[in-house]
C-alpha cells in the first residue's frame, strides 16, 4: 500500500485546509475547537457556507451539489473540516435522507427538497428507533393507515437526536401489518408542526437535552409525502444505513481530542505513566487512520468495505479513551458543573465529564460495537 498522497491529492488536502480556515466564521471554528456547545445556528451558518461553495454535499449525485469525488478525497475533505474545526454538515440532511431522496424519491419530490436539504433551509429529524425497535429496527410499530389520499400515522419513536430542533421527519412506519415485518414498511416525511406530533425530551445521563421522543396521534399526512412506492422504506432504510456507516471512524475527531489533551496536560506530562498514556493512544490512533486509509482505497462504488466494522469498534473505543484522558487530566475539577457561574475552573475541565458520559454512546448507534464484531467475525474472519 502506497502511504504517501499523490501530488494531486496533496494540493486537493491544501485547498480543502485553505477553505475552512478562511471562508467558515473564525468564532464558529473557535467554539468547535475549544468545546463550546455549538448552537443551531451555528451550525446553519456553517452549512450553508459549505453549500455555498458546493462543499457541503460532495457524495450527492451532481445534479444536486455532488463533487463525483473519489472516496479518497471525501476522506481528505472530512478530515480537514474537523482538524478545521468545522462543524460537519448535519448528518440526518447530507448523509441520510439527502442521499435516499436522490435514489428513491420523485423527481417533483427531489425539487421541492434536496435543494433546501443541502442548504439547511430544512432541518430534518430522523424517525426510525422505537422503545422496542432499536436494534430489532424491522419490529416497529408505528402505523401509517390510509384515508383517502393522506395516511393517519400513530405510534411513537425514540431517540431523536436533535429533534428539538427538527423542521421535518423522515419516518419509517408500518403500512401492511400482515405483511412480514421487512416488507410492510414504508417512509413518510411529516412536517413536524402537524396537528398530533409532539416532541418531548429525553435529559440524557450528561445532564444535556440531545435527545428525544417523538409521539404521532392521528397525524395527517398528505399521500405526496411518500416516498418511493408503498411497502419499499426497508430498502430505504438499509441504504440509508449505509450511507450512515461511511467514515465511520472518528480519526480527525479523536486526533484533536488527543492533540488538546496534550496541550492541557501541562506539568503532567513529567509523570511518565502519563506520556506512556498518549504515546499508546497515539500509536493506536495511527493504526487505526493507516486503516481507514486501507479500507477508503479498496472501497469500490461507493460499497462499505467489511473492514468498516473494525473501523467503528476501534475508533469508538479510541473516542471513549481520549475522553476519559480528559477526565483523569481534570481530576476532581471535572466535578464541576459545566454551567457554573463565576467558577475558576476552566471550562474544558468542567466539560471533562459530561463529554465521557455522553461518549458513552458511541459504541452503541450505527451498530453496536457487539453486532461489529459479529460481522468482522462473519465477513473477515470467516467464522
Amino acid at each position: 500500500m502506497r502511504l504517501e498522497l499523490s501530488t494531486e491529492d496533496q494540493a486537493f488536502r491544501q485547498e480543502m485546509a485553505e477553505f475552512f480556515t478562511t471562508e467558515v466564521p473564525a468564532s464558529i471554528r473557535t467554539a468547535v475547537l475549544e468545546g463550546q456547545e455549538i448552537s443551531p445556528d451555528m451550525i446553519r451558518e456553517s452549512q450553508r457556507a459549505l453549500n455555498a461553495a458546493g462543499l457541503a454535499v460532495p457524495h450527492w449525485p451532481t445534479e444536486w451539489g455532488g463533487r463525483d469525488w473519489t472516496d479518497l478525497q471525501r476522506h481528505l475533505w472530512h478530515e480537514e473540516m474537523v482538524r478545521a474545526g468545522v462543524p460537519a454538515p448535519l448528518p440526518f440532511n447530507t448523509s441520510m435522507i439527502g442521499p435516499v431522496l436522490a435514489q428513491f424519491a420523485s423527481q417533483e419530490m427531489k425539487e421541492r427538497f434536496l435543494p433546501a436539504t443541502a442548504n439547511l433551509d430544512i432541518w430534518w429529524s430522523q424517525g426510525f428507533s422505537e422503545p422496542d425497535a432499536g436494534s430489532d429496527l424491522a419490529g416497529l410499530r408505528t402505523t401509517a393507515v390510509r384515508d383517502g389520499e393522506d395516511w393517519i400515522v400513530n405510534g411513537q419513536k425514540t431517540w431523536t437526536t436533535l429533534g428539538q430542533y427538527g423542521d421535518w421527519i423522515f419516518t419509517l412506519v408500518r403500512t401492511d401489518p400482515d405483511a412480514k415485518k421487512q416488507l410492510g414498511i414504508s417512509m413518510l416525511l411529516i412536517d413536524m408542526t402537524s396537528p398530533g406530533l409532539e416532541v418531548r425530551p429525553i435529559e440524557l445521563i450528561d445532564g444535556g437535552h440531545e435527545v428525544n421522543e417523538v409521539w404521532f396521534t392521528d397525524v395527517r399526512v398528505p399521500g405526496e409525502n411518500l416516498v418511493g412506492e408503498v411497502n419499499q422504506g426497508w430498502t430505504m432504510a438499509k441504504f440509508l444505513l449505509g450511507n450512515e456507516r461511511v467514515g465511520v471512524a472518528p480519526v480527525a475527531m479523536v486526533k484533536r481530542m488527543l492533540a488538546r489533551a496534550k496541550a492541557l496536560a501541562g506539568d503532567q506530562l513529567a509523570d511518565p505513566l502519563t506520556r506512556a498514556r498518549i504515546a499508546e493512544l497515539e500509536n493506536e490512533l495511527l493504526a487505526l487512520e493507516l486503516t481507514a486509509l486501507r479500507v477508503v482505497a479498496h472501497s469500490a462504488g461507493g460499497a462499505p468495505h467489511p473492514a468498516s466494522s473494525v473501523l467503528k469498534l476501534r475508533g469508538t473505543e479510541l473516542q471513549q479513551a481520549v475522553s476519559e484522558l480528559m477526565v483523569d487530566l481534570a481530576g476532581p475539577a471535572s466535578l464541576v458543573p459545566t454551567a457554573a457561574e463565576g467558577s475558576d475552573v476552566p471550562l474544558w475541565a468542567r466539560r471533562a465529564a459530561p463529554v465521557y458520559l455522553n461518549y458513552r454512546k458511541a459504541s452503541i448507534y450505527g451498530g453496536s460495537n457487539e453486532i461489529q464484531r459479529q460481522i468482522i467475525a462473519r465477513t473477515i474472519l470467516g467464522l
